[in-house]
């Protein structure tokens, strides 16, 4: 039996309590969050513990934590789970700061335990699949990928104020994905280019940020993958790629409520897009989690590791600063 304690009982931290309580051979002893309302609410609901961050941490009984906090202390807790022998699962990013996740990298690698970085579209079963086909070499050599990720509102202003910027918030899932996708076999990134604008709201002008983003990327070998992300789909929670091969095409589309479509005199009517992530996602949150705990179980490598998550930090830094300058960045 693996006891485990979750850091953060808001929106994403009860998604991985709940799919933590569910699984088998595992059991949530603790929540912890500086607002007692929330921890209380979330404990009860699971029959939990209400912790502080000291008490796990000093608590032998407790083997994992799932850090699931506000981004600003992600890598502060990491290095002190780390340093008291816990192991990790940590919602991305590691850190706003590349150096801070490196250190946090090298904490991790030090105190020999495991860390897990989530990046929940590599458990989606759709992408997933995608991903499977392409390493079986069913469309061949892999060339191009095009990625479109639009959210259907901004976040709070608050929000984006302490986000890092669209492209360590919002793009470093993206940007993740092109890892996965086409840098498997080690073919990194070595061109980078982005703009942004804001088109949506003019007052994420005011916050130094933007709203839409246009990335395009060339990997070592010559492999070409373009980016385009917005805050606002008017339809819906907008998430699809399709990836290029020699010998086909692997395209990979939304999800819908449902997968009827309706054709009458009217006209031919579908369901749009999953409303948000919450929804679009459910099934890889669930996923992703297992996939955590097996690991430690079995000793197999985790499909995102903290190392993943330094990459990803640092295209995604690269994007803000080609976007800042209109230069492309140079790897």
């Amino acid at each position: 039996m693996k006891n485990v304690a979750v850091f953060g009982a808001g929106r994403i931290g009860r998604i991985h309590s709940s799919n933590i309580a569910a699984l088998p051979g595992v059991k949530l002893q603790a929540v912890c969050d500086p607002v007692p309302a929330a921890a209380n609410e979330l404990a009860q609901q699971l029959g939990a513990q209400v912790s502080t961050i000291e008490a796990v941490l000093a608590d032998k009984s407790i083997d994992a934590v799932a850090i699931c906090s506000s981004t600003a202390t992600h890598s502060d807790l990491i290095t002190r789970a780390a340093a008291a022998g816990k192991h990790i699962f940590c919602e991305k990013p590691v850190d706003l700061s590349v150096p801070r996740a490196i250190a946090c990298a090298e904490a991790v690698k030090a105190a020999g335990v495991a860390c897990m970085i989530g990046f929940q579209r590599r458990f989606d079963p759709t992408f997933n699949d995608a991903s499977r086909r392409l390493a079986a070499g069913d469309i061949g050599k892999p060339e191009m990928l095009i990625i479109t990720s639009r959210d259907p509102g901004a976040p709070p202003a608050d929000y984006i104020k302490a986000s890092g910027g669209i492209f360590r918030d919002m793009l470093i899932h993206d940007l993740d994905v092109f890892r996965w996708i086409l840098c498997a076999d080690g073919d990194e990134a070595v061109w980078l280019s982005a703009t942004g604008s804001v088109l949506t709201d003019p007052a994420i002008t005011a916050l130094g940020d933007v709203d839409s983003t246009a990335v395009s990327i060339r990997t070592k070998s010559g492999r070409l993958c373009q980016i385009n992300t917005s805050r606002r789909a008017a339809y819906g929670y907008d998430q699809r790629f399709e990836v290029l091969g020699s010998g086909g095409l692997l395209q990979c589309g939304n999800q819908t409520p449902s997968a009827v479509v309706q054709w009458d005199a009217n006209g031919i009517r579908a369901d749009k897009p999953e409303a948000f992530f919450l929804q679009r996602y459910a099934a890889a949150y669930k996923l992703e989690m297992a996939h955590f705990f097996e690991c430690l179980q079995t000793g197999a490598a985790f499909k995102t590791t903290i190392a993943d998550g330094v990459a990803a930090q640092k295209l995604a830094d690269a994007a803000a600063e080609s976007c800042k300058s209109g230069q492309p960045v140079l790897f």
